[in-house]
């Protein structure tokens, strides 16, 4: 406020000179100065602004601009944001406190239907560091925010666009993992680490075991103790490709300020080695596409996640490269003489069960489940009678999109 006051009681602009160049104004001020309330202490006589003088009335119309500006903190933008495919809409702010101070949390709508959860951090005496927790779709069908309402009382955070009106809660610890190391590099002032989950933080807690570094989210610090279960908490998956055709490895680290790196080691006893990107290796946001698949590339694949000088795995994924022979002399093995089934014998077992036979067992029921939905999808022979019942088709599943970024709450 002592900087506005500053700016309005300084000169006013001006456009003076051959270029008609906007200056500040040297001149006679008139009384009252403008800008002045009326039946103040320099206007005790006057009731309203009707009661100004000509003179001040005119100089109002022709200098509508102060000459100096309001900069915010550090004289730039809290958040800037360039080459992006979005504009912001509308902003709410919440104060937030936290353990080491007040923070101010920024909540910007976009016309892509989005809100995205910010803070503003100084970096140092010079620099204000920008921190996105979290982006979240709000709108089932995307739809640009017109206008946001924070409700302190309740917690949540409305949001309205020209089709509808939606709510989601302002903080959801939960979503930013069950470790420590996890919940203190998420870095947003509603949540701390209490020992056995990521919680809403409180100041009237008393509880010893609380973790919270806004400021400088220092999991080593901060987790002393409860980093051994951050690498246990990683996701292991196995996956089956093809010779010559492509595998996408699913890799999304919770916090987007994390640095991705993918690891590979081809047996237990060989040393692991990074992933350079090159023709056949592509890494995207999501994760890493190997194209071309060669059966050398079978192996243990880890993505792992730093952030603040804190290493761990997010996930773990055991690939598996199958020749294409071997593939194909399952899927279609060659024409075969056989005696008739007898009778009460059930139906011959598809091919596709032999392929499951060359896998290990404990993906054979996931294997089956998938070629039973995709021979459902197969479109029905021409030859098949007039009128024959057809097997019913299987519901769609459509999979939410996640960008991190988890579903609101409504």
């Amino acid at each position: 406020m002592a900087d506005i006051r500053m700016v309005f009681n300084g000169p006013f602009a001006h456009k003076e000179g051959p270029n008609y160049q906007w200056m500040p104004f040297s001149g006679k001020m008139p009384y009252p100065r403008p800008g002045t309330c009326p039946g103040g202490t320099f206007t005790p006589s006057m009731k309203s602004t009707k009661d100004y003088p000509d003179e001040v009335i005119n100089f109002m119309r022709s200098h509508p601009l102060m000459y100096q500006a309001v900069y915010p903190l550090q004289r730039r933008p809290l958040v800037v944001r360039t080459g992006t495919p979005y504009r912001l809409t509308t902003v709410a702010v919440d104060q937030v406190d936290a353990a080491d101070g007040r923070y101010e949390v920024l909540f910007l709508g976009t016309d892509r239907g989005t809100v995205q959860k910010v803070i503003v951090l100084p970096k140092d005496d010079q620099e204000m560091e920008e921190l996105m927790l979290e982006e979240v779709e709000v709108f089932k069908d995307p739809a640009p925010v017109k206008t946001m309402t924070i409700s302190s009382k309740r917690q949540q955070l409305y949001v309205a666009s020209a089709v509808g009106v939606t709510h989601l809660s302002l903080h959801r610890c939960q979503a930013y993992g069950a470790a420590c190391a996890d919940c203190c590099l998420a870095r947003d002032p509603y949540c701390a680490w209490d020992g056995q989950a990521c919680s809403r933080y409180t100041a009237s807690s008393k509880r010893r075991s609380r973790r919270q570094d806004i400021r400088h989210g220092n999991p080593i610090r901060q987790c002393r103790g409860f980093n051994s279960n951050a690498n246990k908490n990683a996701v292991e998956s196995v996956q089956y490709g093809v010779a010559g055709s492509a595998a996408f490895l699913e890799c999304q680290p919770r916090s987007p300020q994390a640095t991705v790196k993918w690891l590979f080691q081809r047996d237990p006893s060989d040393r692991r080695r990074e992933i350079r990107v090159e023709d056949r290796f592509l890494r995207t946001e999501q994760g890493l596409l190997l194209r071309a698949l060669q059966v050398s590339d079978r192996g243990l694949y880890s993505c792992t996640a730093t952030e603040n000088n804190f290493k761990h795995v997010v996930t773990r994924v055991q690939l598996h490269v199958l020749g294409r022979d071997a593939v194909h002399a399952a899927l279609f093995p060659p024409p075969a003489v056989s005696a008739p089934p007898p009778p009460g014998a059930g139906p011959p077992t598809p091919s596709y069960q032999e392929l499951a036979q060359l896998l290990a067992q404990p993906e054979v029921g996931l294997i089956h489940q998938y070629c039973q939905g995709y021979w459902r999808h197969v479109p029905p022979s021409p030859r098949e009678a007039p009128g024959a019942p057809r097997p019913p088709e299987p519901q769609d599943q459509k999979k939410p999109r996640n960008r991190r970024h988890h579903p609101p709450d409504t």
